[in-house]
């Protein structure tokens, strides 16, 4: 794509351009938007909120188009279970239960009340919450970190409604449990389950378990799963039947369990599913015993209805290509929906009339197309004669042209996960990049989501590797094509995303610039100091520790910082609990040693990624501060200076 240039454009240097598109806009005008709970004519969301410090609040829409926040001002509706979370809240009959982040109680909020513990401050946290009408209780997933000798217990509870009796286990044993779902007449609770070293993406179990008169899980029957095969969302049909999602012919597919027998429902080269990083995933549910709204990815991501008796699959024409959280009754499916013109927004559909209502924005920014760089999916050749994907961005800035001859600065952007996935939805903040004159690459490196499995599977025992080399072959593909400068490169990236820019700064030479967002450093201190969830994590991305301890050695950027040539600017939040600030501070150090210009940005009371409105426009700012000391061109704005040492 070219950049649309006015009459009257001025000619200045890419990077140097001003842009309507600021920090302070983007910050202060945007919120996330999480999981999404329908109540008869309500419906029920949550709001991420960076202008409240990142809290999180449930919001009620009414059938008359009234919404109201639900959660007072000094609760934060957020579970700490798997550190990842979702999964925070239900709604019955008006009830809102959900979990508050500051004590990780559970609480019970009746209409037009404030919200009153159920259990007990204990050092237990709790999500994915099911209500089961029939017993008067809640049951969820528990995670105890009341042993400080041991690793964190998972269990699937039962708690009281009226908090009037005591928590009870109903299902123990393994390393992991999720997904706890009721027939709809009460008799039987399906979950899901895995062990370590298994992530959910790589292997699940699927069981079925009588409930007996008193509530207990009696016989327990396993349905589907194991470590090869990965089960996604367990859903009860309205009829009794129970679907569920597998990836057991290397592509996430529904299926349905009926009289014993595992039936497929419109088989195809397509990912229905998701990887399972956060409680209460969703990409489908029922409106009716024979109709279920879905969505999949295949050439593009596509909302369809499936008629289960004649497994025709039918896509709705919708102008969003991702869609998740989705929620459905019999008359509407409700959802985030999203595209590259279309920032992420809660989204109504009608099954009725088939039309579409925008109930909620992530922002309420609006801002002019012409500035808007649309995304082209590229594929290019990687090693060992494979393709590798990604989305480019053009610079776009009608306001501007350049000096003739000149070509954009690239950033190279490095998604987190590593099992992930980027997408063309809408993101003020890559254009904050693109209205400026940068070019930008969002890698879909191998072991990225969406693919299909053999494609998820090239990570395993090669992180570090696969991810690095298809972000550096991405970044000479645009070079050879004349479409960027490669004198002047940048790769940037967040959590996993921030190992790979690290690795790629420590072990190429591709790269003249780096960003490193609450990267990883240290392998090896990685499998001590992280949490349970991701504990294991390390085994299928790079191999068994201590067994392995050389792998681990020889892909940690902090062992062989002497190979490391470009300045890096960090940024880190000081409570973070997955990647800890001594994964940044030791390599800020050692780079300051050698006298390589390097930036350090910690924020406090932040976790792993910011929600703080200040702190996110401080590190947008402080990057783009960052690259324009390194890359050498002027700011259109002023930015607060970054300290920079050894510059």
């Amino acid at each position: 794509m070219k950049n649309v240039q006015s009459a009257k454009s001025i000619v200045a240097p890419y990077g140097s351009w001003k842009s309507p598109i600021s920090a302070d806009l983007i910050v202060s005008e945007t919120i996330g938007l999480g999981m999404i709970v329908l109540d008869g004519a309500d419906t029920y969301w949550i709001e991420v909120r960076p202008s409240e410090g990142g809290r999180s609040v449930i919001v009620r829409r009414t059938a008359d188009g009234v919404a109201t926040d639900i959660t007072p001002q000094d609760f934060n509706a957020r579970t700490r279970v798997h550190e990842y979370g979702g999964g925070d809240f239900t709604v019955h009959n008006g009830t809102v239960y959900f979990t508050n982040f500051s004590d990780q109680r559970l609480y019970r909020q009746l209409p037009r009340a404030a919200p009153e513990p159920i259990t007990s401050a204990d050092n237990k946290r709790y999500a994915d919450l099911v209500i089961d009408q029939l017993r008067q209780r809640l049951i969820c997933v528990s995670e105890d970190h009341s042993g400080l000798e041991r690793e964190a217990i998972n269990t699937l509870v039962s708690i009281p409604l009226d908090n009037n009796g005591g928590i009870h286990t109903l299902v123990a044993g393994n390393d992991f449990y999720s997904s706890a779902r009721l027939s709809p007449d009460g008799t039987q609770l399906a979950w899901l389950t895995w062990n370590h070293p298994n992530m959910p993406w790589d292997g699940t179990e699927l069981w079925v378990g009588e409930l007996d008169e008193n509530g207990f899980v009696g016989r327990a029957e396993y349905v589907a799963g194991g470590p090869n095969e990965s089960i996604f969302q367990p859903v009860w049909s309205p009829d009794g039947v129970l679907h569920f999602i597998s990836d057991r012919t290397g592509w996430w597919n529904l299926y349905r369990w009926r009289n014993e027998q595992i039936e497929p429902l419109a088989p195809r080269k397509a990912e229905f599913g998701l990887p399972q990083w956060q409680f209460a995933m969703s990409s489908y549910g029922f409106a009716t015993e024979q109709s279920i709204i879905c969505w999949y990815t295949q050439n593009g991501g596509h909302l369809a209805h499936l008629n289960t008796v004649t497994s025709i699959l039918t896509p709705l024409d919708m102008p969003y290509t991702v869609m998740r959280n989705i929620a459905v009754d019999a008359t509407r499916a409700v959802f985030v929906g999203a595209s590259a013109t279309l920032a992420p927004s809660i989204v109504q559909l009608d099954l009725i009339t088939n039309r579409t209502q925008v109930l909620r924005k992530t922002s309420t920014v609006t801002v002019d197309s012409v500035y808007l760089s649309v995304p082209r999916e590229i594929e290019f050749p990687t090693e060992r004669g494979l393709t590798a994907y990604g989305l480019f961005y053009a610079p776009r800035n009608p306001d501007y042209r350049v000096p003739g001859g000149e070509l954009p600065p690239l950033i190279v952007k490095s998604h987190g996960g590593p099992t992930s996935a980027t997408s063309g939805v809408l993101n003020l903040a890559i254009q904050y990049w693109t209205s400026r004159g940068f070019a930008v690459l969002d890698v879909n490196y191998g072991g990225s989501t969406g693919y299909g499995r053999a494609y998820r599977e090239r990570l395993n025992g090669q992180w570090g590797i696969v991810d690095v080399d298809d972000c550096v072959n991405g970044a000479k593909y645009l070079v050879q094509r004349g479409l960027v400068d490669g004198k002047r490169l940048a790769i940037t990236g967040g959590s996993a995303g921030g190992y790979t820019t690290l690795c790629a700064l420590t072990f190429r030479d591709t790269f003249k610039v780096g960003a490193s967002h609450f990267g990883l450093s240290d392998l090896a201190t990685f499998v001590y100091d992280t949490h349970k969830f991701e504990s294991r994590y390390l085994d299928s991305l790079v191999g068994p520790y201590p067994e392995r301890a050389d792998l681990y050695h020889q892909r940690s950027a902090i062992n062989f910082v002497d190979r490391i040539s470009c300045p890096i600017i960090f940024f880190q939040g000081l409570e973070d609990k997955i990647v800890l600030p001594s994964q940044a501070e030791v390599l800020v150090e050692a780079l300051r040693a050698k006298k390589l210009p390097v930036a350090y940005l910690p924020f406090a009371g932040e976790q792993h990624g910011f929600r703080r409105a200040e702190n996110i426009k401080r590190a947008l700012e402080g990057e783009l501060y960052f690259y324009s000391r390194i890359l050498g061109f002027e700011l259109a704005d002023h930015i607060e200076p970054v300290v920079i040492d050894n510059l």
